[in-house]
């Protein structure tokens, strides 16, 4: 029997722990590819760098940084890095920090999940909440046990699974919606060495809603949260309304 082949990425950069504990982790059930970008891109969300070339530079004997976004790795890893093997899964992260709630559209790991996704190939997306002490050892093994299950089943066509894992060791793991998250202070203006005016985007710490069923309700009690995310972001509730609404809409007078 052929070997899984795994595609492995992040927002973290090629560099960093998280994806090497994670690879590693992986190695035992196939084929371990790593393409990642070649520093950091937190935060970069679904960006396809369009307006310029990309540069693929090997690292390892399967191993490749790319300069560019999470988005741009996961495409070049299946179109041009496995040379049309399409992947069995894609693994994102492990993200240094929480990707939970509404975060999840900011995030540049949960994106090359997705763009997985859009490919075709199931993904799953895999993050490490920050304290003062924590270690990627439980994310990684998780990470595998996790990756064993969707390998051994798949997943709904469309469908990722988001995957974030508390600072201490979990006391078991919960199915759950995203949470909801404000900040306090959205933005914040400050000064340059040149005396002029400029702003920082995302500051004060983030405020939870205590919502029970959410990532965010699971990871603070000490568990291990699973989100099941979609790529079809389409309200059907809505659209049954506004279908049900537009016969009554006078088109003619618009």
């Amino acid at each position: 029997m052929t070997p899984p082949l795994i595609l492995v990425s992040n927002d973290d950069g090629y560099h960093s722990e998280g994806i090497r504990v994670l690879a590693d982790a992986l190695g035992s059930l196939g084929e371990v590819w790593v393409v990642a970008p070649d520093r950091e891109n937190s935060a970069v969300s679904h960006a396809l760098t369009l307006s310029r070339p990309l540069r693929l530079t090997q690292l390892a004997e399967r191993g490749f940084a790319v300069d560019g976004t999470p988005t741009d790795c996961v495409t070049l890893g299946v179109g041009q890095v496995l040379k049309g093997r399409t992947p069995d899964l894609v693994v994102s992260g492990i993200n240094f920090g929480a990707n939970m709630g509404d975060d999840v559209h900011y995030s540049g790991t949960v994106s090359a999940a997705f763009e997985a996704v859009i490919l075709g190939v199931p993904a799953i997306a895999v993050s490490q909440v920050i304290w003062s002490e924590f270690s990627y050892a439980f994310a990684g093994r998780f990470a595998r046990l996790i990756a064993t299950r969707v390998l051994g089943r798949g997943l709904p066509p469309g469908v990722l699974l988001n995957v974030n894992i508390p600072p201490s060791r979990p006391k078991g793991v919960r199915f759950t919606r995203l949470g909801k998250r404000t900040y306090g202070e959205g933005v914040v203006e400050d000064t340059d060495p040149r005396g002029r005016k400029c702003y920082w985007i995302g500051g004060g710490d983030p405020v939870w809603e205590d919502i029970p069923g959410t990532d965010y309700a699971a990871v603070g009690a000490g568990y291990t949260s699973i989100t099941p995310l979609q790529l079809d972001m389409t309200d059907r509730d809505q659209l049954l309304l506004l279908d049900s609404e537009v016969a009554a809409w006078d088109l003619e007078g618009s």
